[in-house]
């Protein structure tokens, strides 16, 4: 049986879930679904990042041990998942042994590759993102993604991995179109300009940060959290039972700022041990709140609970895998979701399938069992992880003409024998439909399937249209 391994970033446990984490899992397990309908195996990784300075600063405002603020918080992000019906198959944490023990085990082999040695970090250092930062990276002499405050001067001695030692044959993979892994274009684009810019060594260690993985050889400094937190994607292939044949990975998927991390310093670390790289890497764009950055302050930060109770489950899961940001950032908002929400869903596929349903029970219509196969427009979508493109296809392509089909045939005027061919052609191409959107909206593809199999009989209403 052909296998899938799909991953979502594994989220810091400073925050708590919100729609950016959202729209990056919410793709990963529409991807993870879809490979399930084509017969594959899947296995679909999320979990948390555990370690490092701003969860020991957290940990220390509560007034709790490190461990015990993780443990608070991470059971959020599951709670998240579980809301949003997400299909995951194992929820990693970085905290756990069988975790760290891998990472220290693949850290020692690059030591041993002659590829880590000792240096003095001296430069600017991001505490928001825990990430030291360079001159590309800086706005205003700052970190454009966190407070002035942030950005603090570090010097220290840490362990340094040779990343320019690699650097040549990362743009070698990225240049050559059988070997890139990194998608989309502008993503590729970006990375290959900064490589040939010029690439420093990167530091992998914290001397002054106590809660981490204490690095093998000298237990005076843990990993740094970013190298410890990439490693999870393998070590969970590793630790986990049956998991092994999995790796590499086929897919990454992930946002813009943690870019450089997996498509760079990632590769570079499993090139210096011989693991072999993950085939494909996605990045996608931020979302923006009417028009403006989603930030605490402006308490504008969208929480997956409160999208699963003003639309419903698949209602959010529908309006978010739509909107996903690709190559540029989507601009959202509850008020254009409410929008979306009563024209796609209310009245489009709801009204198709009531009005359906109504006129099928009415003319006694009965169906055999509806084709079972992706339109190719929407496979290639999601090879591409374009879930917007695959559903504005089966919405624009297939739902609108079907209901266009309805208006224009008017089988509530025709007699039974007349009604009843089109009924059911109408019905058997809804049903091909359904099973295309299965992936982005199990629990209503379910309930549709029930409605027109066997006897076909009236239903609920699957969207009541919510006041704006």
């Amino acid at each position: 049986m052909k296998k899938y391994y799909v991953t979502t970033p594994i989220y810091y446990v400073n925050d708590i879930p919100h729609i950016g984490h959202s729209c990056t899992t919410l793709v990963a397990d529409v991807l993870a679904r879809y490979h399930r309908q084509l017969g594959e195996e899947v296995f679909f990784l999320t979990g948390t990042d555990e370690h490092g300075q701003k969860v020991a600063e957290e940990a220390e405002k509560a007034g709790v041990a490190p461990i015990e603020f993780c443990d608070k918080i991470t059971p959020r992000f599951k709670k998240a998942w579980e809301e949003l019906n997400i299909s995951f198959d194992y929820f990693i944490r970085t905290t756990d042994d069988r975790h760290k023990k891998i990472v220290q085990e693949l850290l020692q082999k690059i030591y041993d590759q002659g590829d880590i040695y000792k240096d003095k970090y001296e430069g600017l250092y991001c505490v928001g993102c825990e990430k030291f930062l360079t001159e590309s990276d800086l706005v205003n002499e700052k970190c454009p993604l966190h407070p002035a405050e942030k950005t603090i001067k570090q010097s220290e001695e840490n362990w340094f991995f040779k990343l320019s030692k690699y650097v040549p044959r990362l743009i070698d993979l990225i240049e050559n179109e059988k070997t890139n892994y990194i998608f989309p274009k502008g993503k590729r684009s970006e990375v290959l300009a900064k490589l040939k810019a010029g690439v420093r060594d990167t530091s992998i260690s914290r001397a002054n940060v106590e809660w981490g993985i204490p690095v093998p050889w000298d237990k005076t400094q843990t990993v740094y959290v970013w190298v410890d937190a990439l490693i999870n994607y393998y070590s969970a292939t590793r630790f986990l039972k049956n998991k092994k044949d999995f790796w590499p990975a086929d897919l990454h998927i992930l946002g813009k700022e943690i870019l450089w991390f997996h498509t760079v310093i990632w590769q570079a670390m499993l090139l210096s041990v011989g693991i072999s790289l993950p085939e494909k890497t996605y990045i996608h764009s931020f979302y923006i709140i009417d028009g403006q950055k989603m930030s605490k302050s402006l308490g504008n930060v969208i929480s997956p609970g409160r999208l699963v109770e003003k639309f419903g489950v698949d209602g959010a899961r529908y309006l978010v895998t739509s909107s996903f940001p690709t190559e540029n950032d989507a601009d959202i908002g509850i008020s254009r979701f409410v929008e979306k929400y009563n024209a796609d869903l209310a009245n489009n596929l709801g009204n198709l399938v009531s009005r359906l349903a109504k006129l099928a029970e009415k003319n006694k219509v009965e169906i055999e069992k509806s084709k079972s196969v992706f339109y190719p427009e929407v496979k290639k979508a999601l090879e591409d992880s374009d879930t917007g493109r695959a559903l504005s296809f089966i919405w624009t392509e297939k739902l609108n003409r079907l209901n266009a089909k309805l208006n224009k045939e008017k089988p509530w005027t025709l007699s039974p024998e007349k009604a009843k061919p089109v009924l059911k052609e109408c019905i058997e191409k809804l049903l091909e439909a359904v099973f295309n959107i299965k992936p982005f909206m199990p629990e209503t593809a379910e309930k549709i399937k029930k409605v027109f199999e066997g006897k076909i009989k009236t239903t609920k209403v699957l969207f009541p249209k919510i006041e704006n």
